[in-house]
């Protein structure tokens, strides 16, 4: 009789880098709990971790290379699917060129090893500037702020919530997410532990979330207008007065401009635009320049709006001028055992932006991608350079990208696809062949990213669970074998090769790290807290702060002229604004065929506040008609004061109910697509990110 077994890995099915312990006998799982000798999680774990063992054993997960034919979708060989893949990029490429082939890369990417590691060289060798991923429908306006102001992409300021007195939230709900950008398991007790430690947490957001019920105080914000609240903020904070005589003061530049820029923006002027009163703008600002240690930190609903990339640069703004950037507890940045930051600054690879536009709508690139709200335009319009072919790997855009029924048409079109996915989904079920990799537990992980956004500098390394099995291909192995066939250069590294050739780079050189090492710990091993150390890291070439980019003060012309002088027959014609919402069971449109996360309610509804209901007679639970410019969807109504009222929120990923999708469980629960509505022509002009927050709609019964 087999006893049952004990292994260790990190949950990489979001940003919190959970440390789990998975009891096994064979290949079934017997229990997932959380790892108490991780030293980032301690043993915290959210019940996505669960869903592991749903991914591993999914009947609908696809193990073997499938064709689309006139008969349905036949199984393949890797060779057959391989000799097929190449000759399509090749052929597509001779006679349209290079960048008639276009790449998609989906949000799970970054959660995986393989990709990381061998998916750049293979993006490389399609010589293409048709590249795309989730980043311009996500964080983009972070990358812009870090590169414009400290000259590295990734030099992202992490705020030190272990040690903070005071922690201002815009547009983010890590009780739901345990942190993005901001990798932080357990989020909900750490913000219970800076209120025990006499602190305070303040939640600004269009709605009352789960973060807002256990913040100190929350304040309802019309969507859209976080820009406005910065600027007057900084504005009370500089009448205020600060000291400028600080730690970072002999490497800032552009501290006179910034004063002078929000004069202009009192909250007496700004407080009826921005939904929240003059004087408690005031008091926000005051308590925050007060407090000994304070930072604020700004997501999703901040990044993904007509001015993320404003929001993004005035919120290090704020950090930077009250003293706490760079600071224990105040925004900092982490040292990890492999520093991409410090690896690739060394190189001179800190990031590029706008060294060429789409051929569609003029948009800038950025680090070698374009702003995937164009994508669908660049297949629709016809012309020298447009996009005869996709490569998509781990990604779903028919549901996370602007207009999702506008790029099914778009795909509907294409000479050929190519999806690199575990799912015949909504979005690869237009590929012409599916190639599936291996997933979750039958992997090698090391979380390359998440370790550059977490709150303590750690270390972990996690093993294969289950062999794969024959016929299966890890991705690097998929993408390796591309790689070669496009270039004919064999790359005969490892993951495991690889990570410790990337280790002898590694700050920690007492800690002789390596894969070795990390196998002896499976737990991990911890690299110590957070340390100011941004002084020598800054990547501009003056070596300065930019604390006042004119790349952005450009940018607040748009603003005051959007904001103040506009007359929007858009919020007319359509009196509601539109939010998403993240649940904590799921982050993913791939996580809605786990049976252990969608048990229970179903959690695709429409939230809308008890007034706006009672205004327009509408009950609890009733299916009503949301519509937009670009499109509409029927949804049930639960009714919540927890919203602002004029203001509805659907949550991301639903929209399991286009024909031709093998995923069963998802189906059932289909919801739908909120992205329905989200229009691909109204996006951030500045740094090409789209615009989610905020979509104008109206309700019909």
């Amino acid at each position: 009789m087999l006893e049952n077994k004990i292994h260790y890995r990190t949950c990489n099915l979001c940003e919190a880098m959970c440390g789990l312990k998975i009891t096994y006998k064979e290949k079934k799982v017997i229990s997932i709990v959380g790892d108490k000798k991780d030293p980032l999680s301690k043993g915290y774990i959210c019940p996505k971790s669960q869903a592991l063992k749903d991914l591993y054993e999914d009947s609908d997960r696809l193990k073997t290379p499938i064709k689309r034919t006139e008969n349905g979708w036949e199984k393949i060989s890797w060779t057959e699917a391989f000799d097929e893949v190449e000759y399509q990029i090749k052929k597509i490429q001779e006679k349209y060129g290079n960048d008639a082939v276009a790449t998609y890369q989906g949000n799970p990417n970054v959660h995986n090893l393989g990709a990381m590691l061998y998916g750049g060289p293979f993006l490389k060798s399609l010589k293409t500037k048709q590249k795309y991923s989730a980043t311009s429908a996500d964080q983009l306006p972070h990358h812009i702020a870090s590169l414009k102001m400290f000259g590295h992409q990734m030099l992202i300021p992490i705020p030190d919530i272990e040690r903070t007195d005071y922690l201002l939230i815009l547009g983010a709900n890590p009780g739901a997410s345990n942190g993005s950008l901001l990798t932080a398991p357990g989020f909900s007790k750490k913000i219970k532990n800076i209120q025990k430690r006499g602190g305070e947490v303040i939640n600004i957001d269009p709605r009352y979330t789960e973060t807002s019920k256990i913040s100190s105080n929350h304040f309802f914000i019309n969507p859209g207008k976080d820009a406005l609240l910065l600027l007057s903020l900084l504005h009370v904070i500089f009448e205020q007065g600060i000291d400028e005589k600080t730690h970072l003061s002999n490497h800032l530049k552009g501290l006179n401009e910034i004063k002078e820029i929000v004069k202009k923006y009192p909250p007496q002027k700004t407080a009826s635009i921005i939904g929240i009163d003059d004087f408690e703008i005031q008091k926000i600002a005051k308590d925050f320049i007060n407090s000994e240690t304070a930072v604020c930190y700004g997501r999703m609903g901040v990044s993904t709006q007509e001015f993320g990339g404003i929001c993004q640069w005035l919120i290090n703004v704020i950090n930077i001028v009250t003293n706490n950037m760079d600071k224990v507890g105040g925004a900092m940045f982490t040292k990890p055992a492999i520093d991409l930051v410090f690896m690739t600054g060394m190189q001179g690879k800190v990031g590029n932006f706008d060294r060429y536009r789409s051929r569609v709508h003029d948009l800038p690139e950025y680090s070698g991608e374009l702003p995937v709200a164009t994508l669908a335009d660049e297949m629709l319009v016809k012309g020298e350079g447009q996009i005869k072919m996709l490569i998509s790997t781990a990604g779903n855009p028919v549901l996370s990208t602007p207009n999702g029924k506008k790029l099914e048409k778009a795909l509907e079109q294409l000479d050929y696809m190519v999806s690199i996915d575990i799912y015949l989904n909504e979005t690869s079920k237009y590929a012409n062949i599916i190639l599936p990799s291996t997933n979750g537990l039958e992997t090698l992980h090391y979380d390359l990213v998440f370790h550059q956004l977490a709150i303590r500098n750690t270390a972990k390394l996690s093993e294969v669970l289950f062999e794969k099995d024959e016929n299966q291909k890890h991705d690097w192995q998929i993408l390796n074998e591309l790689t070669e066939r496009i270039t004919g250069n064999k790359n005969s590294l490892t993951p495991e090769k690889m990570l410790d050739s990337m280790f002898q780079f590694s700050s920690y050189k007492d800690a002789n790290l390596s894969v070795k090492k990390l196998k002896d710990n499976p737990s991990g091993l911890d690299l110590g807290a957070l340390q100011p150390h941004l002084t020598k890291r800054i990547f501009t070439t003056d070596k300065k702060i930019n604390i006042s980019p004119k790349f952005f003060i450009d940018d607040l012309k748009r603003l005051d002229q959007e904001l103040f002088y506009v007359v929007d027959e858009d919020k007319i014609n359509y009196p509601f604004a539109l939010i998403g919402r993240r649940h904590l069971r799921n982050n993913n449109s791939w996580m809605h065929n786990s049976e252990l996360l969608m048990k229970g309610k179903n959690r695709c509804t429409v939230l809308m506040s008890s007034k706006d209901a009672n205004n327009l007679s509408i009950t609890n639970h009733q299916q009503i008609r949301i519509i937009s410019n670009v499109g509409s969807i029927e949804l049930p109504v639960e009714i919540s004061d927890e919203m602002k009222e004029g203001v509805l929120s659907i949550p991301h990923g639903f929209g399991h109910n286009r024909e031709g999708t093998k995923i069963k469980l998802a189906e059932e629960n289909a919801g739908e697509s909120i992205n329905d509505l989200t229009d691909d022509h109204k996006i951030d002009r500045l740094t090409g990110n789209a615009n989610f927050s905020g979509t104008r709609v109206k309700v019909r019964l």
